[in-house]
């Protein structure tokens, strides 16, 4: 007998200025060294994609991917601790692979912590590639950590933005 195991899967949305509680709620528990909410208004208001992930109203994900010369670059992408492991990070992703696609770019840029087993092996599984190391990017405790590069080749080339994208300026 197999057992099927229902996942709730999460609406994904365009981030807000009224998401910003729970999104730093979000930031501050994940990370020791969180972006403040400026960050999240400045990409919301220069038009980045900035997406949230709900579910039954509460938001446990987001991400934020930014666009220019038609090449993407995933800026942050985050998944409540509660959430990790039930398949959220992998509907951001691939929510964000999508926006890529439809605004053609070209090339999809990520960086992450050589330390983030568990994100490596989501990159892995949607087909990016480590081409390059940031040295002392990111900030630690004690010092800093490097970046791994890793990009997507997407063969687009530059288009209009997704529908549900902000263009405010």
């Amino acid at each position: 007998m197999n057992a099927v195991v229902d996942r709730p899967r999460p609406r994904l949305r365009a981030m807000t200025e009224d998401d910003l509680d729970g999104i730093m709620r979000i930031e501050e528990d994940c990370y020791d060294f969180p972006w403040g909410p400026g960050i999240f208004n400045d990409c919301m208001r220069v038009g980045y994609c900035c997406r949230v992930a709900e579910l039954e109203g509460e938001i446990v994900g987001y991400a934020i991917l930014s666009f220019g010369a038609g090449e993407a670059h995933l800026l942050n992408i985050c998944v409540a601790l509660d959430w990790q492991g039930h398949g959220i990070a992998g509907v951001l992703l691939d929510g964000v692979l999508a926006d890529a696609l439809r605004l053609k770019a070209a090339t999809l840029f990520l960086e992450v912590r050589p330390s983030n087993l568990a994100a490596r092996r989501l990159y892995r599984s949607r087909g990016f590639r480590e081409i390059g190391v940031r040295r002392h990017y990111y900030p630690a405790d004690g010092g800093r950590e490097d970046a791994l590069v890793l990009s997507r080749v997407l063969g687009g080339t530059p288009g209009p933005a997704p529908a549900y994208v902000s263009t405010r300026v």
